[in-house]
C-alpha cells in the first residue's frame, strides 16, 4: 500500500512509520522538517512540507492522520489553543478537502482522536457507545477533530477514530515521568482516584496496521489497553518497579493553579476500555500495566 501519514515525526508516528516500512509499505508524510531529519526519525519516506502541495492526482491507498500539537505543554492561552485547534482540527479539514478533490481517493482515513472525547466520567466504564460528557476545551478539542474526520465518509471513504489514551514507550509520557520517579520524587496527582486508560506503543501501532487490514471495520475505536488503572495505582506500580518511593502527591488545587486549564488532562477520568477492538478480533499483547511498564523498562 501506499499511504500518506500526517504526525509521521510524532512519538506514535516515527513508531508506526518504522513498523509499515517493515511491512513494505510505501510511504509519503506530512512534515514542515527537513527531509534528511525527517528521514533520519522516519525512515526511507517521500516528505510533503504542506497540504497545498496536494494535487487531485495525488493518489494514496490510505491516509493516517496523527498530527497535533502536544496536549501537554505552554498553559492554554487564546494563542496556545488555537494552535492546538488548527493543528488538529483545521489540518483535518484540509485534509478532507483534499480527499473530496482526489481523482483516486483514498480507501480509508484512519484519524486520531483521544479518550478526553468522553470528557470526565469519574468511574463510569466507558466503551464506543458512551455519550461524551459536558467538558472543557480538551473535550470540545476530541469532539471537533472526530467531527471534521467524519466528513470523509461523504466521499466514500471508511473512516476510522481512533480515541487513544496515554501511550507508553520509550518517549512520550513515561519519558517525562521517569526522571522524578527515578529520584524518588513521583506521587499520584491530585486524589489519585482518576482512571487512566494506558496502551502500549507496540499495541496501539499494531491497531493501526489491523484497521487498514481489517477493511470492514469503522467509526471509533478505543485505543487503549483492556484494563485501565486509576492515577494511584499507575503510580504505585512505576514506583514499585524502579524500588523507588512515591510519596510526593500533588494537590489538584496545586495543579490547576500551575497548569491553569491544562490540569483537566491530568485530573479527568476516563475509565475507557476497547469493546469494539475485542469484538473485532484484536488481540492485545499487553493487557496489564505491569508487563507492560517491565517491557519498557527493560535495559533503560
Amino acid at each position: 500500500m501506499h499511504l500518506f501519514i500526517t504526525g509521521a515525526t510524532g512519538f506514535i508516528g516515527r513508531h508506526l512509520c518504522r513498523a509499515l516500512l517493515a511491512g513494505a509499505h510505501t510511504l509519503t508524510v506530512l512534515s514542515r522538517q527537513p527531509d534528511a531529519r525527517v528521514r533520519r526519525i522516519c525512515g526511507d519516506v517521500a516528505v510533503i512540507h504542506d497540504l497545498a502541495a496536494l494535487t487531485p492526482d495525488h493518489r494514496f491507498d490510505a491516509v493516517v492522520n496523527l498530527a497535533g500539537e502536544p496536549i501537554i505543554g505552554p498553559r492554554w492561552s487564546e494563542r496556545r489553543k488555537r494552535q492546538l485547534w488548527d493543528s488538529r482540527v483545521t489540518l483535518t479539514e484540509r485534509l478532507v478537502a483534499w480527499i473530496a478533490r482526489a481523482e483516486i481517493r483514498p480507501g480509508v482515513l484512519i484519524s486520531g482522536s483521544a479518550v478526553g472525547y468522553y470528557g470526565d466520567q469519574g468511574d463510569r466504564l466507558l466503551d464506543e457507545d458512551t455519550p461524551p460528557a459536558t467538558g472543557g476545551f480538551g473535550q470540545r478539542l476530541c469532539a471537533a477533530w472526530e467531527e471534521a474526520a467524519i466528513q470523509a465518509e461523504e466521499y466514500g471513504v471508511r473512516v476510522c477514530r481512533l480515541r487513544t489514551g496515554p501511550v507508553l514507550g520509550h518517549g512520550g509520557l513515561l519519558a517525562r515521568m521517569l526522571p522524578a520517579f527515578r529520584l524518588g520524587l513521583g506521587g499520584k496527582l491530585g486524589r489519585g482516584e482518576q482512571w487512566l486508560p494506558w496502551i502500549h506503543i507496540d499495541d496501539h501501532v499494531r491497531i493501526s496496521q489491523f484497521l487498514l487490514a481489517e477493511d470492514h471495520l469503522s467509526g471509533p475505536f478505543n485505543a487503549t489497553a483492556p484494563n485501565p488503572v486509576t492515577n494511584a495505582e499507575f503510580t504505585a506500580t512505576l514506583a514499585k518497579l524502579l524500588r523507588r518511593p512515591a510519596f510526593c502527591h500533588v494537590p489538584a488545587p496545586a495543579l490547576r493553579l500551575l497548569l491553569g486549564e491544562m490540569a483537566e488532562i491530568l485530573l479527568g477520568s476516563q475509565r475507557a476500555v476497547p469493546r469494539r477492538l475485542l469484538e473485532a478480533g484484536f488481540r492485545f499483547r499487553f493487557e496489564h500495566l505491569e508487563p507492560a511498564l517491565r517491557d519498557l523498562l527493560h535495559g533503560t
